[in-house]
């Protein structure tokens, strides 16, 4: 007599973790002592999903600021720990750490910081170049990049020559065009009038949907936050709220409990 054996299905595979681009743990940041003594970060644990436009915000001397310079490696923490692309940034000396943040990270300021007396072009390839990186690898990435931004008839222009809308997105080639672990956007919409900083928002989301691109951007304004995948809150050195595709009644409820 011959027995019939069924062979179980497998078991599903585990979901793999998101990769991460960039981790806090135990962050905190204090300035001055004594009486004056300002504690701008308490205990900051936060993940941040590469390939994701994180959002954050909450009042002024929130922290936020405060977090994202730590963050990107250009302030240093009182306590607790920070990793970018893997890379533990506490214990890097000051040239290691300027290395890392000019092969890994971007940044896009509210003043643009672009150099006057070159040409867009030029100050798009400027990280580049002083990096010793070849632009015929990153042609490909340059072209699609300016193209994307609608600036690809203004390369000869210098800064004086562009609106603040074009100017910022000079800045966001600049920092895309190297291929970074992470852009970092401070407030990159508080020159701008309303329709250049959707016109800026917009691509921003764009090279997190069509490049990959993980951006985190801290903002004041709802608008602008309303384009981003993930919304972090921050009042008094603390994260309050994480928010993920939040609605608008989501983002006025997170920043004004009181009144939720």
């Amino acid at each position: 007599m011959s027995s019939t054996q069924t062979t179980p299905p497998p078991a599903p595979a585990p979901r793999s973790a998101p990769a991460l681009a960039a981790t806090a743990r135990g962050l905190a940041r204090t300035y001055g002592r004594g009486d004056t003594l300002v504690h701008a970060l308490r205990g900051v644990d936060l993940d941040l999903p590469a390939g994701r436009f994180t959002a954050i915000m909450g009042p002024s001397g929130s922290g936020k600021s405060t977090l994202m310079h730590c963050l990107a490696g250009l302030d240093q923490p009182t306590g607790g720990t920070v990793s970018v692309a893997g890379q533990a940034l506490d214990g890097l000396s000051d040239d290691a750490l300027t290395r890392f943040r000019r092969d890994n990270v971007g940044f896009v300021f509210q003043a643009f910081n672009l150099l006057p007396m070159l040409s867009a072009e030029q100050n798009i390839w400027l990280p580049t170049e002083l990096a010793g990186r070849s632009r015929t690898d990153l042609r490909d990435r340059f072209e699609r990049i300016v193209t994307t931004l609608g600036i690809a008839d203004r390369l000869s222009h210098r800064p004086a020559e562009l609106s603040g809308g074009q100017q910022q997105r000079v800045a966001i080639a600049r920092a895309l065009v190297g291929g970074p672990a992470i852009v970092f956007a401070d407030e990159p919409t508080g020159n701008l009038d309303s329709t250049a900083s959707a016109e800026v928002l917009s691509f921003l989301r764009g090279s997190v949907r069509e490049l990959g691109q993980t951006v985190v951007m801290v903002t004041h304004e709802l608008e602008a936050a309303a384009y981003a995948d993930d919304v972090v809150v921050l009042a008094d050195g603390r994260i309050t709220h994480r928010l993920v595709e939040p609605t608008a009644a989501d983002l006025v409820a997170a920043l004004n409990p009181a009144a939720a």
